[in-house]
């Protein structure tokens, strides 16, 4: 995919401590969706904050879900989540992507090779589900260290 006018690399990490050896990743400002993509996040804002839920391990995350094979671009699973976190009526656009680029995977690695992609959506809404608002206006946000950070960081709430 050729970058359009408004993409843009906002950070690019070469040998990104999560990925295999050789890996890059790449965080990407972009309005679209990338293929292949492997995991959509909801991006919803409110005051300097954003709306996060528990992920697996405990840590709040934005909302996150994995994408299937026949949604190469995770649109139609993005609209899915839209739905469950804010009700009917939301609409979803991508605000850009993590992309890793791994020549050579390793065992652990999971994700297609040699590029995959990991996407956040924007969407706006009132959540009807639990989660918790995380400020985002400061630069010690809990939410810091999170590979999507660069996007949201410095950007306007709403």
């Amino acid at each position: 995919m050729s970058p359009g006018p408004s993409d843009g690399i906002l950070l690019s990490l070469p040998d990104a401590p999560w990925l295999p050896p050789g890996g890059r990743a790449e965080v990407v400002r972009s309005p679209t969706a990338p293929r292949p993509t492997g995991l959509v996040r909801l991006l919803v804002r409110r005051d300097g904050t954003v709306f996060c839920t528990p992920r697996d391990d405990g840590r709040l995350d934005l909302p996150t879900r994995r994408v299937s094979g026949d949604d190469p671009d995770g649109s139609v699973t993005a609209r899915r989540l839209v739905r469950d976190v804010l009700g009917p009526g939301a609409r979803p656009s991508p605000v850009g992507y993590v992309r890793n680029v791994v020549p050579v995977p390793d065992d652990d690695y999971a994700w297609p090779v040699p590029v995959a992609h990991f996407t956040v959506w924007e969407a706006v809404g009132e959540p009807v589900r639990d989660g918790r608002w995380v400020d985002v206006s400061v630069g010690s946000s809990v939410l810091g260290t999170r590979h999507w950070w660069p996007l949201v960081a410095g950007a306007p709430g709403r």
